[in-house]
């Protein structure tokens, strides 16, 4: 562990034990109302907190403000480059030189959290990571996201990456109320790219009453984040968890901030966003200790749905009633079953500038099949592979058992034989006994052998011989 890490998990250690909890308390958290920017709940909202794939939101934002402008369209063609095809996963795993238009980059980039859709988008936009970087960075200061800083469109590990719950309602503030028109691209439930159906990692959209977007987000560093968005009654509301330790707490703990903004009244005494004080922590906890450096299984990456967000896995989740709303006047909240997610209608997605006919896809699935086909052939032919030479060693494992085994059985039958004694009566050593050579003026070996005379000692170490070589072949 380096130094910075160290001092960063000393620093949130510090910060949880004055809070008067531990680590594994959880991170920051707030709620507030999108039209008013009025507070409904807030924890430690201004603490710096590592980003991870929400940053894709502020990625989104530099890109519909382009469209905004007239710089570019929701049509316009993006090109897959040779840096954004190399990125890790999440991926779609385009080939670079592939063409993409924007409004279906922005669909996967919000369902699928494709890293090198991310770059894409960035590398068009602003030639180049860090150029994009210095544009995310620019809105950033516009938007007043003081505690923000971001070093790459995707949200991988990178120390400079940084955020606070009260910066991404700033953002998401700014998504919704100044690209009203776009306001559906949060709220896809899936999308489907050829025979590929990728669901939303946001575990509330299709189970929580209401809930209309936004993004997840996790790396070991930063935990489980959430920036969630949902709609009761003509009220809408925005809520931020961050650092949630798995994907099932994360959801859990955003139905039940939902909850209690949704049965809370806003009045006077509910701060506004922009006002909440400055936090005393300057750089983000790693969190990866507790998250991901501990015993049992590593937590679900987002590119596919948590194990805790499934549906057999959760039937009914009750949101709890015991979360303090400051300065609200709160009523009893009805509680909410997030039970299994409702069937939804992908949304088709596609690479080229026209979405492809009827026959195109028929040959893209067919041309799909065989490339899954060819992909099991492969996997069984390089599992079957590699079991022969562990038979084979089996086997002749098995020979030489039994080589030995009779070997070692010859042996105490040779030394059950008599010994014979001395004139003084004392025993001496058997002598071994040799099979003599066969010399020129012996004999031929038929004769001798129906002449010989059945001596024990003779056949003892012959048959002993005889064992011994399929033992020398295993070998």
């Amino acid at each position: 562990m380096n130094v910075s890490r160290a001092l960063r998990v000393t620093a949130f250690a510090f910060a949880a034990l004055m809070s008067g909890s531990a680590l594994a308390a959880g991170g920051p958290a707030l709620v507030v109302e999108l039209e008013s920017g009025r507070v409904l709940h807030v924890e430690r909202a201004t603490d710096p907190w590592f980003p991870a794939s929400i940053t894709k939101l502020m990625t989104v934002y530099v890109a519909l403000d382009k469209v905004r402008s007239g710089q570019m369209s929701m049509e316009t063609l993006l090109t897959v480059t040779d840096g954004a095809a190399a990125l890790p996963p999440s991926k779609m795993g385009f080939k670079p030189g592939t063409e993409i238009r924007l409004d279906n980059a922005l669909k996967i980039l919000m369902v699928k959290s494709a890293n090198d859709i991310a770059a894409t988008i960035a590398e068009n936009i602003g030639g180049s990571i860090d150029g994009f970087a210095e544009l995310m960075n620019a809105q950033a200061q516009r938007l007043g996201m003081v505690s923000s800083h971001f070093a790459n469109p995707h949200g991988l590990p990178d120390e400079r990456n940084q955020t606070s719950a009260r910066d991404m309602a700033i953002l998401a503030r700014a998504l919704l109320l100044e690209f009203p028109e776009h306001k559906d691209l949060f709220d896809i439930g899936a999308v489907q790219f050829g025979r590929r159906i990728m669901r939303n990692t946001n575990g509330l959209i299709g189970r929580y009453p209401g809930a209309d977007g936004m993004k997840t987000g996790f790396i070991c560093s930063a935990g489980f984040n959430v920036v969630a968005s949902a709609t009761r009654n003509g009220r809408h509301l925005i809520t931020v968890v961050l650092g949630a330790q798995s994907a099932n707490e994360r959801t859990i703990k955003a139905a039940e901030l939902f909850d209690r903004g949704f049965n809370s009244k806003v009045n006077f005494t509910n701060p506004e966003l922009t006002a909440l004080p400055a936090s005393a922590n300057t750089t983000p906890p790693d969190m990866r200790p507790v998250i991901c450096d501990r015993r049992g299984p590593m937590p679900q990456e987002e590119d596919a749905p948590a194990v805790a967000e499934t549906d057999s896995n959760i039937p009914n989740l009750f949101s709890s009633e015991v979360m303090a709303f400051a300065g609200s006047s709160a009523e009893k909240p009805v509680r909410t079953v997030l039970g299994p997610r409702t069937t939804v209608q992908p949304e088709r997605v596609w690479i080229g500038l026209n979405p492809p006919s009827e026959a195109e896809l028929a040959a893209q699935a067919a041309a799909e099949e065989a490339a899954e086909q060819a992909r099991k052939a492969k996997t069984k032919k390089a599992t079957a592979s590699k079991k022969t030479p562990a038979k084979d060693a089996n086997a002749k494992d098995a020979d030489s058992k039994d080589a030995d085994s009779k070997t070692s059985d010859d042996k105490k039958a040779a030394d059950k034989e008599p010994v014979k004694a001395t004139a003084k009566g004392k025993e001496q050593p058997r002598a071994s006994v040799a099979v003599k050579p066969v010399t020129g003026s012996a004999k031929p070996a038929s004769k001798p052998a129906a002449k010989a005379p059945a001596d024990t000692k003779a056949k003892a170490p012959q048959k002993a011989d005889a064992a011994a070589k399929p033992k020398s072949v295993a070998n």
